[in-house]
């Protein structure tokens, strides 16, 4: 079965968008979780005191670093400027949206999948009913070829982790207990926190746990059409493997 995939840019208001016009060295990635909206913003120059406080007014920073490379900013904000969203529409003509929407000099990037060409054709006018619409790609691909990130939503990776296995989490991540070498130990991360070792560890290695359980569906579609076996797992070990 084909399938068809369009890439478009649009125009219209929107905060986001808006910023990056007055910013033309900045780019906006835009994900949508379960109750909150998460950008990823990013800059290859050196940011203004001005587009600082308009970062700062977009929601929660949970990132942020300027260095030589530029800046990089990661906000979690509410749901609240989607209602009416174009998200809603891509629904209605059963177009499959793929994240993140990319906003960049003044324009929003979308790409979708749609089951007919004439779904896409459907939603590409009704778009331009209210707004400035620039088609970059419209082509059909395999259904053997569909994302796997449609398959497996981000915030699904997360479901069942409490407040403090995200944290201790993230701490871990951030600090680069999982570079190797290791650029800190389970003891250093538990005494950054108010809590005991144990304690600590009991929360990192729950969290470890059910995210690797999440992924366990997303694991499969990545490698289910691989035919190969790198590991050789179906095959016998000999008894020099046996002995590595």
């Amino acid at each position: 079965m084909s399938l068809y995939e369009a890439s478009f840019r649009v125009k219209h208001e929107c905060p986001y968008r808006e910023i990056s016009e007055r910013h033309p060295d900045l780019t906006i990635r835009e994900w949508y979780l379960s109750d909150c909206q998460v950008l990823e913003i990013t800059s290859s120059e050196t940011p203004t005191d001005d587009l600082l406080e308009e970062i700062d007014s977009l929601g929660t920073i949970l990132h942020r670093s300027i260095d030589d490379s530029g800046l990089h900013v990661v906000t979690q904000a509410c749901l609240c400027s989607l209602e009416g969203s174009i998200i809603d529409r891509f629904e209605e003509y059963n177009c499959l949206y793929q994240p993140p929407t990319i906003h960049r000099q003044g324009w929003e990037h979308y790409s979708v999948i749609a089951f007919d060409e004439a779904d896409v054709r459907a939603l590409i006018r009704d778009l331009e009913s209210d707004r400035d619409i620039d088609v970059l790609s419209k082509t059909a691909i395999e259904e053997q070829q569909i994302p796997h990130s449609m398959l497996a939503p981000v915030d699904q990776l997360f479901e069942d982790l409490t407040d403090r296995q995200l944290a201790a989490l993230r701490l871990a991540l951030e600090s680069g207990y999982y570079e190797q070498p290791r650029k800190t130990s389970l003891r250093e991360l538990a005494e950054r926190t108010s809590v005991a070792r144990s304690t600590y560890e009991e929360h990192l290695r729950k969290a470890e746990n059910k995210l690797l359980t999440n992924a366990g569906e997303f694991l499969r579609l990545v490698t289910a059409t691989s035919t190969g076996d790198p590991l050789h797992v179906e095959q016998p070990r000999t008894p020099e493997q046996s002995a590595d």
